[in-house]
């Protein structure tokens, strides 16, 4: 569990690196977005599992299709889930006719590696599994 902690704290702490690329403009081709989040509500399903830590990168194929990654952990009251995995996003401002250079509309699909990990490490029960995710969002730049 430790070893996991130490990716997602290693992950967000390069998130500033990988904004070098600053300007203000929808995504294009060869951009490099890092995002970092603190999720509320449930988790889930578990209501008050804690807040949920994750990050992630994503770089620009082409002026609407991005690919990269996701990493993320929870804890609370025993319960453990850690998961990674690609993404791929689909940006829609083209598609929607949206002329904005400053908001960007997108969604897509994730394969996430999910850990679920019950209990202390003697008696604890571990599972694993590869998930299917998808999203939505927007970003105003």
């Amino acid at each position: 569990m430790k070893n996991q902690i130490n990716i997602i704290l290693l992950v967000l702490g390069l998130v500033p690196f990988f904004c070098l690329d600053s300007h203000a403009q929808i995504f294009q081709k060869g951009d490099i977005v890092a995002h970092a989040g603190i999720g509320l509500g449930s988790t889930y399903s578990f209501g008050g599992l804690g807040l949920p830590l994750g990050g992630g990168v994503e770089f620009g194929v082409t002026d609407n299709i991005g690919v990269g990654g996701d990493v993320g952990f929870v804890s609370a009251s025993g319960l453990t889930i850690f998961y990674i995995g690609p993404k791929g996003y689909y940006h829609f401002n083209d598609l929607l006719n949206l002329d904005s250079e400053e908001l960007d509309v997108y969604g897509g699909i994730s394969i996430l590696y999910r850990n679920f990990s019950v209990g202390d490490g003697i008696f604890g029960v571990t599972a694993s599994g590869i998930y299917p995710g998808f999203h939505i969002g927007g970003r105003y730049f």
